[in-house]
């Protein structure tokens, strides 16, 4: 197995999966990160729902079903690695895909499983096997095993080009100097397209705002996750509570902080005990989103040494991707799994290459 010289660019859960499984393998990896710490992005900003069983395209499917033995894998490797297998638990939203351990549970059950409900529908949909993560911390437990193994991470540096000799990626120019690199790792989330359009790459990924919202409890109040057409919630501890909402525009009705304060106060009149909530923050974040909202992964077809990993969502598929990405990575084979994800699927101008690029 050839070491290679790997610059992954972006230190959120992407990126760091990425250096972990590179890592891991005997990679000679460096980190690159604006920031002066790990998952300050999307990824800082993420609900971090291991959610497996929303509506996707059959040609999906596969990676959605071995995402959460993935997490499982990832959990016996690393003990440390803490997630909560609590469960989801849905009602009054759009119907999920059809799964054989789907659970309907009638109302009794669900008084049961989340005692402090002020009111219950009379049936709800109850996944087991999903769970959930403090997204900033399994990053920053990803990097700190990358490093051990040798990988490098270098936060607080800033990308300013791509440095291309022919149709091949020779190495990162930063503010802190030059990188030589045998394969560049873009894990930039929005950034993406950036870096790729002075190289006549065309990347389709835009920024898609959500919104999360963080309060302070005394008493843990939900057991599962909860995700029904009133609001979306789970503790990320036994004292903060998260919700998430869509973005919707910046007025000042609706705005993030308007629709915030919204989350904010249904969560405090459906929970018993709802009233010791306090607000802590209402944060934004701009997740990459590809044009038909499914990965974007795999070496690019005209450009030698350049390799895209951008994914909605990431929090559920970056371990599984980043593994599978790994082993393209170093035996340069490519893996059928992730066949539905090569940039190639979007119109053929997305990967032509100007002449002017490639000399």
């Amino acid at each position: 197995m050839q070491k290679q010289k790997i610059v992954i660019i972006g230190a959120g859960i992407v990126g760091a999966s990425l250096a972990y499984h590179l890592a891991k393998r005997n990679q000679d990896v460096t980190v690159i990160e604006r920031h002066p710490a790990a998952a300050r992005e999307v990824t800082e900003k993420s609900f971090a729902w291991i959610h497996t069983t929303h509506r996707v395209a059959p040609e999906y499917w596969h990676l959605y079903d071995a995402a959460l033995e993935e997490y499982h894998t990832l959990q016996q490797e690393l003990p440390e690695l803490k997630i909560h297998w609590n469960g989801a638990l849905t009602w009054g939203t759009p119907p999920l895909r059809e799964q054989l351990h789907f659970q309907k549970l009638n109302r009794e059950q669900l008084e049961a499983l989340e005692p402090n409900l002020k009111e219950y529908p009379n049936e709800a949909i109850f996944v087991s096997e999903e769970g959930a993560v403090d997204p900033i911390g399994v990053t920053e437990l990803l990097l700190s095993k990358a490093r051990e193994y040798g990988a490098k991470i270098k936060f607080g540096t800033n990308v300013t080009q791509l440095q291309q000799e022919d149709s091949r990626l020779v190495g990162v120019h930063t503010s802190n100097g030059f990188l030589e690199s045998d394969v560049v790792v873009l894990a930039a989330g929005t950034g993406i397209p950036k870096l790729c359009d002075p190289l006549g790459c065309h990347v389709p990924v835009t920024p898609s705002p959500s919104i999360l919202i963080q309060m302070k409890t005394t008493n843990k109040l939900i057991r599962t996750l909860i995700s029904n057409a009133q609001f979306e919630a789970r503790q990320l501890t036994d004292h903060i509570l998260l919700a998430a909402e869509d973005y919707i525009d910046e007025s000042e009705e609706n705005g993030p902080e308007a629709v915030g304060k919204r989350a904010f106060n249904t969560l405090r009149h459906s929970l018993k005990d709802g009233n010791q909530l306090e607000l802590e923050s209402i944060k934004v974040g701009m997740r990459p989103m590809p044009e038909d909202g499914y990965p974007i992964v795999g070496f690019h077809d005209h450009i030698n040494g350049l390799y895209l990993t951008v994914m909605h969502s990431a929090i559920t598929l970056a371990p599984l991707i980043a593994h599978l990405a790994a082993s393209e990575i170093i035996y340069r084979e490519s893996r059928s799994e992730l066949d539905p994800c090569r940039l190639s699927r979007f119109s053929d101008h997305s990967n032509d290459v100007p002449d002017a690029s490639r000399a």
